[in-house]
């Protein structure tokens, strides 16, 4: 199993999954209304025109986002960013690194469900954490796209992606390849989400 990440996903309902059109419309109402409360206005494009193909649609296993979070944790902490080692004896101390920093509740990219959940086109500080009764998916956490990006600028030198190559896909490159992986997804789910004002969707 793994994540799926969507953006603009309502085209691709609209023209294959009618449930799961009225599913996510309601969802997107819900966290339109929950967001407005929190005094941010937005609200998911709606459907006008032709259907069309989702602005973008990817994903990756679990674990790559794990190893992502995990550079942006060190990184924070002014630590040296070294290949990740999962059955290591550093592994343990590196999700508890994590977990460290996702308790500062500053990071957009750490600060936010594994399966499910939102990032949306608002220039925001911190991650929002809405209430349960808004009924949001992800626990109620909601990041910033604008954030998340300049978060995967952060760790980009690090993974050794350079500017010119952040706009192609990605090519195995040593033992950063899943979290090159991840980077290049939620690079480029960021870059659809801007042009078209749409919510990055976890699901």
């Amino acid at each position: 199993m793994g994540l799926s990440i969507a953006v603009g996903m309502l085209h691709d309902q609209a023209r294959n999954d009618p449930e799961g059109l009225v599913y996510h419309r309601r969802a997107f109402d819900r966290l339109g209304a929950a967001l407005g409360a929190e005094g941010i206005d937005w609200q998911e494009p709606p459907l006008d025109g032709p259907a069309q193909d989702p602005a973008f649609s990817g994903g990756f296993p679990y674990r790559h986002l794990t190893r992502l979070r995990r550079v942006l944790a060190l990184i924070g902490r002014g630590e040296p960013v070294t290949p990740a080692e999962e059955d290591g004896p550093g592994w343990e101390r590196d999700c508890e690194l994590i977990q460290d920093e996702a308790s500062m509740f500053a990071s957009h990219l750490i600060c936010h469900a594994d399966n499910a959940g939102y990032y949306v086109p608002v220039d925001f500080a911190d991650p929002l954490f809405l209430p349960a009764d808004a009924d949001v998916a992800g626990a109620g956490m909601v990041g910033s796209t604008q954030r998340l990006l300049r978060e995967l600028a952060t760790v980009a030198p690090a993974l050794g992606i350079s500017p010119a190559e952040q706009g192609a896909a990605p090519t195995p490159a040593g033992p950063f390849e899943p979290e090159q992986y991840a980077w290049h997804q939620l690079h480029r789910a960021c870059l659809a989400s801007l042009a078209g004002g749409h919510a990055i969707v976890f699901h």
